[in-house]
């Protein structure tokens, strides 16, 4: 396993490397103004966007301790530790440090790694969920939607992402209610073609009902939602104070709320890669692009906004989690270490599969968040 990342992270840094000559190929850049448009640019929005961030991870903290009600009340700052380190372990290994906030929570409240992971797989959900709705509601009712580059294919995408938000709702709630009965009803039919395809959907289907099972009653969910859509709107807001604070750029100081999901979008594409280091490089080249070929952003702002877009959202967690670690004792080479042997061990396949399939990375996720 060790080996085949070593061959991914070589050829992705290979490709980095080609894509960043090819860029400088192409496009005119100065680095003189691109020191200039970050010496100018007004730190005090900044300082207000990692604030906002920061506020993301106290309610990812609430929202947890709401999926935790049924087995545990616990009180949502007792687990932030665990979420400020985890967050930490992402944006200096990667997806190797997936588990490392399911794993240290667990811990903490002295509950299984498994039933953690199950609770990931819901957050995971949720993040998804209320980013997608605020996408799709925003390109679809934002005064400024129809000046967006290829604006139809816009609206069109965030009509598809609507749609597709609620048919998921609809089918998690079923899952929640009959699960079993869907896996056995999968097992059976699928089986009769493959029976190693149907075992194998109706266990994921299995793990899906029994990370729902977090979810105790309605009116929790509904809080859980609220947090979720609280939280991805501080988000957007970090974006936004991040992007107005390049004052001497026009097309980034009057960015409008329709542009900035464009660029989150980017951004989390940008993110597929979380791989160490390199996973910084893939989002701030997958953002600058976007703001320079879609936006019209000149490209040294556009390189700057990338890079603070990145460090704001998803960096700046780092000293305050290392700092916390220290506190707690805490080792992130050797928690990320072990966080991954007990999803090996403890954890069948198809949760873990679930809960790292989607990574929203934007604080993130992030970010990400």
């Amino acid at each position: 396993m060790k080996n085949k990342r070593w061959i991914l992270w070589i050829l992705v840094t290979i490709a980095l490397v080609v894509l960043a000559l090819f860029i400088r190929a192409r496009v005119q850049f100065s680095w003189a103004v691109f020191g200039q448009q970050l010496k100018q640019a007004d730190w005090r929005r900044f300082a207000i966007a990692v604030a906002l961030i920061y506020g993301g991870y106290v309610l990812r903290s609430v929202r947890w301790s709401i999926f935790l009600k049924p087995v545990k009340r616990v009180s949502p700052f007792s687990i932030l530790g665990s979420q400020v380190i985890g967050f930490t372990g992402v944006a200096l290994f990667g997806r190797l440090a997936d588990l490392v906030r399911p794993y240290l929570v667990a811990r903490r409240v002295n509950l299984t790694v498994g039933s953690q992971v199950a609770v990931y797989t819901v957050e995971r959900m949720f993040d998804l969920g209320a980013m997608a709705l605020i996408f799709s509601l925003t390109l679809l009712f934002a005064p400024d939607r129809n000046a967006l580059p290829h604006h139809e294919l816009m609206v069109k995408v965030a009509k598809v992402s609507f749609i597709v938000t609620i048919g998921l709702a609809i089918f998690a709630v079923f899952v929640r209610v009959s699960g079993g009965v869907l896996a056995a009803f999968t097992e059976k039919t699928i089986g009769a073609l493959s029976p190693g395809i149907g075992k194998s959907v109706a266990d994921k289907i299995r793990a899906f009902r029994d990370g729902l099972d977090t979810i105790d009653s309605v009116t929790d969910f509904l809080l859980a939602a609220g947090v979720s859509l609280a939280m991805w709107a501080l988000i957007v807001l970090a974006y936004l104070e991040t992007l107005w604070a390049f004052t001497n750029s026009p097309e980034l100081y009057h960015m409008t709320l329709a542009r900035c999901m464009v660029l989150m979008a980017a951004s989390m594409g940008g993110s597929i890669f979380q791989l160490p280091v390199v996973g910084w490089f893939t989002t701030i080249l997958a953002t600058s692009a976007t703001m320079h070929a879609w936006l019209g952003v000149a490209p040294e702002p556009a390189l700057g906004a990338g890079a603070m877009l990145l460090i704001v959202s998803f960096l700046s967690i780092v000293p305050v989690g290392l700092i916390w670690s220290r506190f707690e004792h805490v080792s992130l080479k050797r928690v990320t270490e072990e966080s991954e042997e007990a999803g090996d061990r403890e954890i069948p396949a198809e949760i873990v599969a679930a809960a790292t399939a989607a990574h929203p990375s934007v604080s993130a996720p992030p970010p990400s968040l």
